[in-house]
């Protein structure tokens, strides 16, 4: 080879140790934002580094001639040298950069964007979790204030000392949820749950510590997942997804309380997966509920809450949700349950079986600041004269001593809300919207064969609020309900309060 390429040679790869050198400045004085961009600048640098050694190994070695007198060896030792420091640059920003991982609050799973985080983590420990206080302030418009005895009794005379409906304030949760990724295929999620900030024996022992879910996830296929342990029923909007700054107002909508018994959790197992894009289900086996804590506000006590819970009867509960790519911002849904309630016992002397249905179907819209959702829920539950019987109701109109349990049960509700702060400062990143919510439920629907229907069960509410968040994982909430029941009375609320996830 002539001295003519050996210089022509040296002359590139001292070009290309320059560029390097120099990247490597830029590198030092721009530092990456994120691990992924810092990951980005170390694979591009190391395919440079083997570009510049394969260069440096290929060049021949120099000869001496009159008009070469100079041997490049002392420049190719300088582009090792050179390309070591690179190197160790590079190493540096490999073990000594210290960049905090951004997290993306998003829903995975049909669980809420904080107690997804554990399926954003590469392997290991994930820690978050949400909570949420409030201010209630009872308007008394219906006479709904009475004063009660120490066993809740009414005397609207006022001769008893202690309000039914007294005003309120309530650090009314604190979660954490504690999640760990074994592999890319097992995980563990859960979340625990601190209630009124006390429990019994301690403060005023109206609060709870409860294990909300805990369960396994299993990844096999997109299609069909497995989830084994304590799972959140999948029904509904919010007993899944119940962190505050995800729901309007400052109490969850009483159809999914009463109706749909949120936070309703049993021990179960089951598949998740996506059948089709944008086409998702999830469906479990779990314990039945306990009929015998049935009443006429509904089935809410019958939630066993994985408690050493009685398992002679299962049930079965699905889901499905579609969000077509033609709607943007829309997703259809419904979930089912039916088990049987009865757990192997016996009610006013009589074993039965107690079959209990519920069915929900659900349509959410967001569109730019619009957020619309409406659901409707019905439900079913057999023998209900028998557990009527045996909770003590008596037949015959006027006299069903408020223990009638309803046969049919129903709910819907209807809300809308609006982000207006883009209107007045449209580079914000801040969230405020006026919202509306109208309710109608009726635990008791239909009354079994002989006794009369509780009127006092169906209810209408009407609620107008203002939701604000001065950053995505924080919000503070005002909102004022109007209730009304077919018979008798309910004090109105005013509620002030904050909630946060993390």
């Amino acid at each position: 080879m002539s001295n003519t390429k050996i210089q022509s040679q040296c002359f590139k790869l001292t070009l290309i140790a320059g560029l390097m050198a120099s990247s490597a400045t830029a590198v030092a004085l721009d530092k990456p934002q994120t691990m992924e961009d810092m990951w980005k600048i170390i694979q591009a640098q190391q395919k440079q580094i083997d570009e510049m050694k394969a260069a440096i190994k290929e060049a021949p070695a120099p000869t001496k001639t009159a008009s070469a007198p100079a041997s490049p060896n002392s420049d190719v030792k300088q582009l090792e040298r050179k390309t070591d420091v690179l190197s160790q640059e590079v190493e540096k920003l490999r073990t000594n950069l210290t960049i905090p991982d951004e997290v993306q609050y998003k829903s995975a799973y049909g669980l809420g964007p904080a107690a997804s985080k554990v399926y954003q983590v590469g392997k290991g420990l994930s820690i978050g979790g949400y909570g949420e206080a409030n201010y209630q302030v009872r308007v008394d418009d219906q006479g709904g204030r009475d004063r009660v005895n120490d066993k809740g009794v009414s005397d609207p005379t006022g001769n008893y000392g202690k309000l039914k409906n007294p005003d309120n304030a309530d650090l009314e949760r604190l979660v954490i949820y504690a999640g760990y990724k074994f592999t890319d295929n097992i995980l563990f999620n859960s979340e625990i749950e601190f209630e009124h900030a006390s429990v019994a024996g301690s403060g005023n022992g109206n609060g709870d510590v409860s294990v909300e879910f805990a369960a396994l996830d299993f990844f096999i296929d997109p299609m069909a997942n497995v989830r084994a342990g304590m799972v959140l029923l999948p029904m509904g909007f919010v007993n899944q997804i119940h962190e505050p700054p995800f729901y309007f107002g400052n109490n969850r909508p009483e159809v999914e309380r009463q109706i749909i018994p949120s936070t309703w959790r049993e021990i179960g197992v089951g598949l998740f997966g996506e059948i089709l894009p944008n086409l998702t289900y999830t469906t479990y086996v779990v314990n039945g509920m306990d009929a015998a804590d049935f009443s006429s506000s509904g089935i809410r006590s019958g939630r066993q809450q994985g408690a050493q819970a009685t398992a002679e009867d299962l049930a079965f509960v699905g889901r499905m949700d579609y969000a077509p790519a033609v709607l943007p911002g829309v997703s259809v849904g419904g979930s089912a349950y039916v088990g049987n309630s009865g757990q192997n016992q016996t009610f006013n002397g009589v074993k039965a079986d107690v079959l209990t249905q519920l069915y929900e179907a659900h349509v959410q819209w967001k569109y730019r600041g619009l957020e619309f959702r409406t659901l409707g829920s019905w439900g079913h539950i057999d023998d209900a004269g028998l557990l009527s019987a045996s909770k003590g109701a008596n037949k015959g109109a006027g006299k069903g001593n408020g223990k009638v349990i309803g046969e049919d049960n129903y709910g819907w509700y209807s809300e809308a809300g609006y982000d207006v702060l883009p209107w007045f400062l449209p580079e914000t990143t801040q969230y405020l919207a006026p919202f509306f919510r109208y309710e109608h439920l009726d635990t008791l629907a239909s009354a079994p064969d002989g006794y009369e229907d509780d009127q006092t069960k169906d209810r209408e509410i009407y609620q107008v609020g203002l939701q604000y968040k001065p950053i995505p994982n924080v919000v503070i909430k005002a909102d004022y309900r109007n209730f009304k029941a077919k018979k008798g009375s309910m004090p109105d609320d005013f509620n002030l309060g904050f909630g946060f996830i993390f």
